[in-house]
């Protein structure tokens, strides 16, 4: 399996598991509907340490929109409302997924308005301490500036709550805040209502993204 940035995403009910003896909150994530209530994340801020955006949630609507779903719900701390089927056109989206997070980029920044994200590759199997730092700061500078970052993930991560997510096909998440200056951060994930919001530790995301990449400012 190619393990570049241009790695295809495909979300499976099948790479949908638990592990490590979590629970696994997106077990019910292929064909998960839009949540009945959008979920509120508000936003909060001390001192430039801690800070979370106001997400119009949306579960994706199948099981391989997970890109142009986590792109809707980044847009949406904008203020924005942009349809997941336009934004899956504009990204090539198919039933294989959409291919990697530099077709996700500039969705972002033709609504956005200006060249405000880039796309950053962690191509090593695990995230160096570089790597993390970088991530670290990124996300923190993009949600100050009141946008999300996208992230492309793979494999199984647990959140702080000690909930496991396992997405070994692949899966793209927005990452809507933070906490103690970044080293905790805040995902919207558009596989299930029922698990829509969970913090992971920093390093455990740059881990996940580990062989991908995110969009950040």
């Amino acid at each position: 399996m190619r393990t570049d940035l241009i790695r295809k995403t495909v979300l499976t009910a099948a790479g949908i598991a638990a592990a490590g003896g979590g629970i696994a909150g997106p077990a019910i994530a292929a064909n998960a509907a839009p949540a009945d209530k959008p979920a509120q994340v508000q936003s909060d801020r001390k001192g430039h340490s801690e800070r979370e955006l106001n997400v119009r949630y949306e579960a994706q609507p199948n099981f391989y929109y997970c890109g142009p779903a986590a792109t809707r719900n980044a847009l949406s701390v904008q203020g924005k409302d942009i349809n997941v089927d336009a934004m899956a056109k504009e990204m090539g989206t198919t039933e294989n997924g959409t291919n990697s997070i530099n077709d996700i980029t500039p969705v972002l920044n033709k609504e956005t308005g200006k060249n405000a994200y880039h796309s950053v590759e962690i191509s090593n199997p695990t995230a160096d301490d570089k790597q993390t730092d970088k991530l670290r700061d990124d996300i923190v500078r993009t949600v100050d500036d009141g946008h999300a970052v996208v992230a492309n993930i793979a494999g199984t991560s647990t959140d702080t709550d000690g909930n496991t997510h396992s997405y070994e096909g692949g899966h793209y998440i927005s990452v809507i805040g933070y906490r103690d200056g970044g080293k905790v951060v805040t995902i919207a994930d558009s596989a299930d209502p029922n698990m829509a919001s969970y913090r992971i530790s920093v390093e455990h995301l740059a881990d996940w993204i580990a062989t991908r990449g995110y969009s950040a400012n």
